[in-house]
């Protein structure tokens, strides 16, 4: 009797290396071109943010520089070495919640948590709903993205205590903060910046940015909460099952003051960010700290916390390399001059159809450049210098064109396997990309739809001329 052929699908890390060899390919076939670039100013008048984007109308073609055979085996440590700051920040952080995790404050604290919930049903009804909509605040407001590679930690052991499964933990932060991310109303990291390229008012619009936030946000919640629902009925449809904890001791009073410590870096972290710009250096600083004084505070020698910290520094290598190597698609890119030829060709084949459907074309093509681009300001200073005048030709109000850039960059960062944080989030979940492309599909397919009929609206009714007083 024959064996059936069972197709296994490839390590994330295999998957980002076949899309740089497609990549790399690219840079043979495509003619080399770029458009000049000037440093311009964003942000209140005084801020001193810069940003160097490109100036239409420039577009040349150059002298083609393919990524060699030999040169782009050295494309991973290129990658590595470019996100260098990232890498560090996930090993060490990884390392320091390790260490805190070793005092046993996280798991107890949850488990204290699981037996409120259980004697509360509101709050235990409430709880993950109430959880994203905190996250998205954060992804609409300071951009969370990499941050949400510390609280997936909490995230998933907190699903499993409640009887979810991981696709849930790793929800509650991504998803939320995904969702706010791509209805952004304030976010300086995308909102802002290209609003300052499109030569728009900072801030202008808030009041439809706000609804489609309102929108994003409920929409993710249902998803997660259907899912979650359809588990606590059966964990059978659970597509990767669930797992029973076991129980905390009864917490004690040096586990109660890392907890408090932890919720204080929580807070000066969100403060930290939306205040004074605090990046990873700053957070991982936090961390480390931390760790520090919650290994003193829980009275464990120093052997034993670097025992904890290097397995914590181990358990995020994968994720690292992860993020590393997605760096290396946009180096090859770079060096091998096709981005901007790739954005001509786009920008040069609009058609003349309805504004409200160029904007959608838009959106798709936003969508597109953030597979090779997954940098919100980035992609916001590459694509709106040439977005900005096409929405002109095109009759397409700036803001609706700002709007296509922030959907095209935040929807499809849940899912891109060259998104550094998210096959980072991924490892750390121990959730293939097979399976969780396919858990996510039908929630990428609900925003691309509203994210089709928002644009639409935005056109059609002349929402920008709308203000509620």
């Amino acid at each position: 009797m024959k064996k059936r052929l069972s197709l296994r699908f490839p390590d994330s890390l295999v998957l980002i290396l076949l899309v740089m060899i497609v990549v790399a390919f690219l840079t043979w076939i495509l003619p080399a071109g770029e458009f000049q670039r000037e440093i311009i100013s964003y942000g209140e008048q005084g801020s001193g943010h810069t940003k160097e984007v490109v100036i239409p109308g420039t577009y040349s073609e150059v002298e083609s520089t393919p990524v060699g055979f030999l040169e782009f085996f050295m494309y991973p440590l290129k990658g590595i070495v470019s996100a260098g700051s990232i890498v560090a920040f996930i090993l060490l952080v990884g390392g320091a919640f390790s260490v805190i995790n070793a005092t046993g404050a996280i798991n107890a604290g949850l488990y204290r948590l699981l037996e409120v919930s259980e004697r509360n049903r509101m709050l235990r009804s409430m709880l993950i709903p109430l959880l994203m909509v905190v996250f998205s605040i954060c992804g609409a407001t300071f951009g969370m993205a990499e941050e949400t590679l510390i609280f997936v930690l909490i995230t998933i052991p907190l699903a499993r205590k409640l009887g979810y499964d991981e696709f849930v933990g790793l929800s509650i932060p991504f998803l939320g903060a995904g969702a706010g991310f791509a209805g952004a109303f304030v976010n300086p990291f995308t909102v802002q910046i290209a609003q300052g390229i499109a030569e728009l008012q900072l801030l202008s619009g808030m009041e439809y940015r706000i609804f489609i936030w309102m929108v994003f946000t409920a929409t993710a919640i249902f998803f997660v909460m259907r899912y979650a629902r359809r588990i606590e009925s059966n964990e059978n449809k659970s597509l990767i099952g669930t797992e029973d904890l076991d129980q905390s001791d009864r917490i004690t009073v040096a586990q109660s003051f890392v907890l408090w410590l932890f919720g204080a870096s929580i807070i000066i972290l969100i403060i930290g960010s939306l205040k004074y710009g605090w990046y990873i250096e700053q957070i991982s600083a936090l961390f480390i700290g931390l760790a520090l004084v919650s290994a003193v505070i829980a009275g464990m020698n120093m052997d034993d916390a670097v025992a904890s910290f290097i397995s914590g520094v181990r358990d995020m290598v994968h994720p690292a390399l992860l993020v590393g190597f997605a760096k290396g698609i946009l180096l090859i890119a770079e060096d091998g001059q096709v981005i901007d030829t790739m954005l001509f060709a786009v920008a040069s084949s609009a058609g003349d159809m309805p504004a409200w459907l160029n904007a959608n074309i838009m959106f798709g093509v936003q969508s597109a450049i953030n597979f090779i681009v997954p940098s919100g300001s980035g992609q916001a200073a590459l694509t709106m210098p040439l977005m900005t005048p096409l929405a002109d030709v095109l009759s397409i109000n700036r803001q609706t064109a700002v709007l296509a850039y922030q959907f095209g960059d935040g929807i499809s960062n849940m899912i891109i396997p060259t998104s550094g944080v998210t096959m980072g989030l991924l490892s750390l979940a121990k959730i293939n990309y097979k399976d969780w492309l396919k858990w996510l599909l039908p929630f990428f397919i609900m925003l691309n739809v509203l994210a089709f009929i928002l644009l639409a609206i935005a056109e059609i009714v002349g929402v920008w001329e709308i203000h509620v007083l």
